[in-house]
């Protein structure tokens, strides 16, 4: 039995979206849903460490899961994007607890004016100790890249928060920034847009922004760290 609390969106994992969105389910069984071979996550690791990222290779949910929890010291604020991949190891379901953090995201949450709400993610949202996220695709050259709606993601990874946590499945490592544009937008994106059809209503998601983070800040190197997990996680 895992040792990781529960998620509780099962609903929401790309397996189960696939089966129960139509417009996703030709993709049910693309490369970009199966977990990346040893040599390629070894690949993904060396560049990464090249570009300046601290990277954590695990083999398992349970030990990301762990090793999220070891990286995060107790009393530090905390927020994160939406993730499946942090859902998938029981992530969210632990931050919605009692931890020995400071959980800002909970905090946005129970603002019910979304004006109100939206400034909170501008401001507390963006400027935590430790902002918590995923991406859609890391390179074997060493970039990491993501789309976003709102924003909200890419200023907080960007530059917002002192530190950055980004969790992600081997299943997300391409060749090239090329790649990583595509997967992004022709995979990724329609995940995203399931996922929205089920959780809002809306006909589907958008990439409004798109960033690569090339390389690590070599003013503050030791800020973004990325826990690499040996197996499909998220989409």
């Amino acid at each position: 039995m895992p040792s990781h609390p529960e998620n509780t969106h099962v609903n929401h994992t790309f397996a189960a979206l696939a089966k129960s969105d139509a417009q996703l389910a030709p993709l049910a069984d693309h490369p970009y849903t199966k977990a990346a071979s040893e040599e390629r996550v070894e690949a993904a690791k060396a560049g990464l460490e090249a570009s300046g990222f601290k990277v954590h290779v695990v083999s398992s949910r349970d030990e990301a899961f762990e090793t999220l929890k070891s990286l995060i010291p107790a009393g530090a604020s905390v927020n994160n994007a939406h993730s499946t991949s942090l859902e998938e190891i029981g992530f969210i379901t632990y931050l919605k607890g009692e931890t020995e953090w400071d959980n800002v995201h909970a905090k946005i949450l129970a603002e019910t004016d979304y004006a109100k709400q939206g400034e909170l993610r501008r401001t507390i949202g963006s400027t935590v100790d430790y902002y918590l996220t995923s991406v859609s695709a890391v390179t074997e050259t060493g970039a990491l890249a993501h789309g976003d709606l709102s924003g909200s993601k890419v200023g907080g990874v960007a530059f917002g928060a002192e530190n950055v946590i980004v969790l992600v499945g081997s299943n997300k490592i391409v060749k090239d920034e090329d790649e990583a544009y595509k997967r992004t937008h022709e995979f990724a994106l329609a995940a995203e847009s399931a996922r929205a059809r089920d959780a809002y209503g809306v006909p589907a998601s958008a990439v409004v922004h798109y960033e690569v983070i090339k390389k690590a800040n070599p003013f503050n190197p030791s800020r973004i760290q990325v826990v690499l997990v040996k197996g499909a996680l998220g989409f």
